[in-house]
């Protein structure tokens, strides 16, 4: 009886040693845990985060999307089958500036934003207009063009802003320009179109009655047809609105925007921004439009030069 009893004791006490032994051996693994996680995130903390600067200048490459068949902001070159124009200009000078290769991503007006927003791009150069609701989704860089809304018709159809309310208008989908009219003429039969070519080509068949752009573009689009056809045309002789387009970054990538604007206000100081522009709206070119007072600066300043 009693060596029965022995048994069942040593055998307690055995179990006993074990579990304090696996209970000694968790706590030093709990600690373990304990100490490997908060090392990591010590390392995490201590480590500075990779912005869009850092990676594009580690990568080498800045990708920029601008337009391919809206003359003379960005086009596909007939004779070398090469992107052209005054955005694509100004995204090499970027480039350089940046000391990095350039890699061009065609886009269209309505696909700008979501570009950028799925990192397939680093940023826009491609005529687009600066906007507080824009500016909820982007950051913008300064002003690098100016411009007014515009329209183009048959010859004697659009004589006044009032004459608007009663046309069939043609407009690149999620453009400034669209919502512009769609708000503040809401008679007028709006026609939404992928790009500014589309729309024209509607206009010559008679699908619609005009079309609205920038002056810039509308210029440019007249330029690049022959003068038989550009004789039944006219671009109106009043504005609508006065616009401002800058490049665009993903939001919160404050050291890039930076950069860009430093960038761009060197090409005006150093006089490149003049060349450039001259080069595509100069008196020779195929969409004369005067320069005026408008310099590579903040939104602020030419507010005030108006």
């Amino acid at each position: 009886m009693l060596g029965c009893i022995s048994t069942i004791n040593r055998s307690e006490f055995a179990d006993h040693l074990l579990y304090n032994a696996s209970q000694e051996l968790s706590m030093k693994h709990f600690v373990i845990a304990i100490t490997l996680f908060f090392t990591s995130l010590l390392i995490v903390s201590c480590t500075p985060n990779t912005d869009k600067l850092d990676a594009i200048k580690k990568e080498g490459v800045i990708r920029i999307a601008v337009f391919d068949s809206n003359p003379p902001f960005g086009y596909v070159d007939s004779q070398t089958n090469k992107l052209v124009g005054y955005d694509v200009d100004i995204a090499n000078a970027l480039a350089n500036a940046l000391g990095v290769k350039l890699e061009l991503r065609a886009t269209n007006p309505a696909n700008r934003i979501p570009l950028l927003k799925s990192k397939k791009v680093d940023l826009i150069a491609a005529n687009f207009t600066i906007t507080d609701e824009r500016a909820k989704e982007v950051d913008f860089s300064v002003p690098y063009f100016a411009t007014g809304q515009k329209f183009i018709a048959r010859k004697g159809v659009l004589k006044t802003a009032e004459d608007i309310n009663n046309l069939r208008i043609g407009a690149d989908k999620g453009t400034v320009q669209e919502i512009t009219l769609r708000e503040h003429y809401p008679t007028a039969k709006v026609i939404s179109y992928d790009d500014t070519p589309l729309a024209f080509v509607a206009l010559r068949n008679g699908n619609v009655q005009a079309i609205t752009q920038d002056d810039a573009k509308l210029i440019g689009l007249l330029g690049n047809i022959s003068n038989e056809q550009k004789a039944d045309f006219e671009i109106s002789p009043f504005s609508i609105t006065k616009e401002y387009q800058g490049v665009a970054v993903a939001k919160g990538e404050k050291r890039l925007i930076d950069a860009i604007n430093v960038a761009l206000i060197k090409l005006e100081q150093e006089g490149d921004a003049t060349k450039i522009y001259h080069r595509w709206f100069g008196p020779e070119s195929t969409a004369p439009l005067p320069r005026g007072n408008f310099k590579f600066a903040p939104l602020d300043q030419q507010l005030k030069n108006d």
